[in-house]
């Protein structure tokens, strides 16, 4: 029971850190891992970084007029690798492969569909992720850029994903799509770019950051500050304050998961159990089910990344306005919702608030909630459940 508990957490980390889904059994969609590289980009908050490189990867044939491009904007923990595999015989094929491939609900026979590694990815030592971020050399210095690497925001990471587009020649979307932290990168998107984006889904999302939820994702950050080999961010000389890695991963696991599948899952929690007793400093078999894999994934990420993801998070408005509906305003684009329904991380209430100003405004946003036990992943593990209603709407 115990190594099969494991196993089966182990699998939800590798989804979370590397962001896959399960095979569907068909030939996979082959793809690979590109590089795109720009210099003197300057953030919203006003500094400039000399050089950015993110990776990227594509399915499907952009046409000749370069329309019938997709944009598959990723969650916190994931990358660019939303289907398909690298090689014929990895484990497992991109997070959203269930409804990205030949005739699938994001159909690549008919539709270009590209996705990019963010600004500070989370996990900037795994060999598939390419990432601009603290952990990058600083060209002044020649050391990595720790804590002097400026604050970044989610329409940072939408402003180099718009940089790369152009350097294909792309102006046109025929629609942008992303769960959890991808969503608010494609709601982004429509503001940012609304004369670009023609449809914008947004899957287990938000439209900004309430008090509760800024709180929520600081329990990510405080291991890691807390953590004595942090060191304030210098810490790359030394050794990596992998603690506090270990600890945030958890806490964003469990986040993650509703109580159900992981009360599935999670082994038992014995009755007075004599290590328990016997002193505080020791462990206990749930705790060794959250933590083990956590420990096993936490040298592939970086702490400050991660400190900088949080914060993009925390800071998020749509729009990156004074107010919510001053930036959904903007927003032109066809829209659909897809929170679910027991999300105890970004929570439905956040997208209906979405939903309800578009609404105020005279639009026409749809909306539907993904039923699952899953929880938020039920928007990477239970997508296929909405495959028709998102064909659909990129019919439309």
């Amino acid at each position: 029971m115990q190594r099969s508990v494991v196993i089966i957490f182990s699998f939800v980390i590798l989804l979370l850190s590397y962001g896959c889904h399960a095979q569907t059994g068909a030939d996979p969609l082959l793809t690979e891992k590109q590089s795109f590289t720009f210099e003197n980009y300057t953030t919203l908050g006003g500094e400039v970084i000399p050089e950015v490189t993110v990776g990227w990867e594509s399915y499907g044939e952009l046409n000749a007029a370069k329309d019938n491009v997709i944009l598959i904007t990723h969650f916190f923990s994931g990358n660019s690798h939303a289907a398909g595999k690298y090689q014929a015989d990895d484990v497992l094929p991109g997070y959203w492969d269930a409804i990205i491939g030949p005739g699938k609900a994001i159909d690549t026979d008919k539709y270009f569909v590209i996705s990019s590694d963010t600004l500070v990815n989370a996990f900037p030592h795994d060999p598939n992720v390419i990432t601009t971020g603290p952990a990058s050399i600083n060209p002044a210095t020649g050391k990595p850029y720790g804590l002097d690497f400026p604050v970044v925001t989610i329409r940072d990471f939408v402003n180099v994903q718009h940089q790369l587009l152009q350097s294909l020649g792309i102006n046109k979307l025929h629609a942008v799509i992303g769960a959890s932290m991808g969503s608010l990168q494609a709601l982004e998107w429509s503001i940012a770019y609304p004369d670009m984006v023609e449809r914008m889904v947004s899957v287990i999302g938000a439209g900004a950051m309430d008090a509760w939820t800024v709180m929520a994702l600081e329990h990510w950050a405080r291991p890691i500050r807390h953590d004595p080999n942090w060191n304030n961010g210098d810490y790359y000389d030394g050794d990596a304050p992998l603690t506090g890695i270990t600890s945030t991963l958890a806490m964003i696991t469990q986040q993650a998961m509703h109580p159900v599948i992981m009360n599935l899952h999670a082994p038992k929690p014995e009755v007075l159990p004599e290590a328990a007793l016997d002193s505080v400093a020791n462990s206990t078999p749930v705790l060794d089910y959250l933590f083990a894999s956590s420990a096993t994934r936490a040298p592939l990420a970086d702490a400050n990344h991660l400190l900088y993801l949080v914060r993009a998070n925390q800071l998020f408005v749509a729009g990156h306005e004074n107010d919510l509906a001053t930036g959904l305003a903007k927003v032109k684009a066809k829209t659909l919702f897809l929170p679910a329904t027991n999300d105890l991380l970004l929570q439905p209430y956040l997208t209906k608030q979405v939903v309800t100003e578009l609404e105020q405004q005279g639009k026409e946003p749809q909306y539907e909630e993904i039923d699952g036990v899953w929880g938020h992943l039920d928007g990477v593990f239970s997508i296929s459940s909405k495959a028709d209603t998102i064909k659909a709407f990129l019919e439309e």
